[in-house]
């Protein structure tokens, strides 16, 4: 049993972390709501003016776009992947399942050069396929990891009777199997979310034209071509931001819960 004194030790310990944790989101806020650099403006003025001069409209919906694409393609393909190397059996299957964990392993550093040279050879350079298909690839190699930790755990006994009464593999995986994963999947498609909004090294190298940049590369621009002061600079990144914190509150109680599932898992 612990003791008053290790909870409140353990309570002072998690508020030190906290505080450290939220000081720089907090200074943000504080700096995007308060006056501008300029005298102008203050508080949701500072919004309006970072979206005007930054053109946020069009990188928001270009990471929008971006997004769901990698999402919904990486989470179907990760599902039936994750499938295969969980409940199956077949020639190959540990060297393919570790070819796949090279996404997990090589950073995306090492071969964004190379990715751009042959996607130059495709003619797919500075399209919205450039940006996507990537960060699709490199989804799936965790995407993959992960649900086949989760269906390598599912119970068998539910899989041996939809066998006998004569269900296909393919309704066992989408009946049976995926609705009792729902965290697991959700939990899959927030990190994937996360991953693909802010993502910058790809957008960077694959696309030149400002109608294809995403948000983060975006606020980058507008940090070195439209302004060099903080308010402006803190607004915009509080918008840059909003997307992923919404979709996490949104999703969070799944999110925890897939998590907590995982933790447990092989």
């Amino acid at each position: 049993m612990i003791s008053p004194g290790e909870r409140l030790a353990n309570y002072v310990i998690l508020l030190v972390f906290a505080a450290f944790a939220l000081f720089p989101i907090v200074t943000i806020l504080v700096a995007a709501f308060g006056p501008a650099d300029s005298g102008g403006t203050a508080g949701l003025g500072n919004f309006a003016a970072a979206w005007e001069i930054g053109n946020f409209g069009s990188y928001l919906r270009s990471s929008l776009a971006v997004s769901l694409f990698v999402v919904v393609v990486s989470v179907v393909l990760s599902i039936m992947s994750g499938y295969a190397f969980g409940t199956m059996r077949f020639r190959g299957q540990a060297v393919l399942f570790y070819l796949f964990m090279l996404g997990i392993m090589m950073p995306s550093e090492a071969v964004a050069v190379p990715l751009y040279f042959d996607l130059r050879t495709l003619g797919l350079t500075d399209t919205f396929w450039a940006v996507a298909l990537p960060q699709v690839a490199l989804s799936v190699a965790f995407g993959t990891f992960w649900m086949r930790a989760y269906f390598r755990a599912s119970n068998r006994a539910i899989v041996e009777a939809a066998r006998i009464d004569g269900a296909s593999t393919w309704r066992i995986l989408w009946q049976v199997l995926v609705p009792p994963a729902r965290p697991a999947v959700v939990t899959l498609t927030v990190l994937v979310f996360m991953w693909t909004w802010n993502e910058f090294l790809i957008p960077l190298i694959m696309v030149t034209s400002e109608s294809l940049r995403t948000a983060p590369l975006g606020l980058t621009f507008f940090q070195g071509q439209y302004t060099s002061g903080f308010t402006l600079l803190a607004a915009g990144s509080v918008i840059v931001a909003t997307p992923v914190v919404i979709v996490y509150l949104f999703l969070q109680r799944h999110f925890i819960r897939g998590l907590l599932q995982g933790a447990v898992r092989e």
